[in-house]
């Protein structure tokens, strides 16, 4: 019995190199089309705009030696089926260190957040701001989105000037 075992050793090498490429060059004001894990769940996301830092609105200071950075998401519903999640769950900023930062549940200055839970019909749109906290020191370089509160496996990425 002749076996190939070639092209099954080379998809498996390849797997770790594509798991460490760059998933997009997708910058701020793009946008990505994305899809959820059930059948007619795709939204198309833009990340509008990077307010950072962002204000602090009164009682909503971040803590010693961090700041607030904002994020405009605007999310339209180009599926089938209703959206009805909470986009924060499914949204990070990423140092250039490549250290996660997730939904800070703070008020900012830029502009209205998203409320805790979004509903969003086909063909209708959402727009809110998702505010992090993030160490003064530290130089947000990438965003990033995913439906289903962060589960799905379809992940959008926006690289930060």
């Amino acid at each position: 019995m002749l076996r190939r075992t070639a092209p099954l050793l080379t998809c498996l090498l390849a797997v770790p190199a594509l798991a460490l490429a760059p998933m997009s060059d997708s910058k701020v004001g793009d946008t990505l089309g994305l899809t959820g894990a059930n059948s007619g769940e795709k939204l198309d996301v833009t990340v509008v705009k990077v307010v950072d830092p962002a204000g602090a609105r009164q009682y909503e200071n971040p803590s010693a030696g961090d700041r607030f950075v904002s994020v405009q998401f605007k999310l339209k519903n180009t599926g089938t089926a209703v959206y009805n999640d909470a986009p924060s769950n499914g949204a990070t900023v990423i140092d250039k260190e490549g250290q996660r930062f997730s939904d800070s549940f703070n008020d900012s200055t830029a502009g209205p957040r998203f409320p805790g839970i979004v509903t969003i019909r086909p063909g209708k749109t959402a727009l809110g701001f998702i505010t992090f906290e993030v160490p003064k020191a530290s130089r947000v370089a990438t965003v990033q989105f995913a439906m289903d509160s962060g589960f799905s496996d379809d992940v959008g990425e926006w690289q930060v000037p």
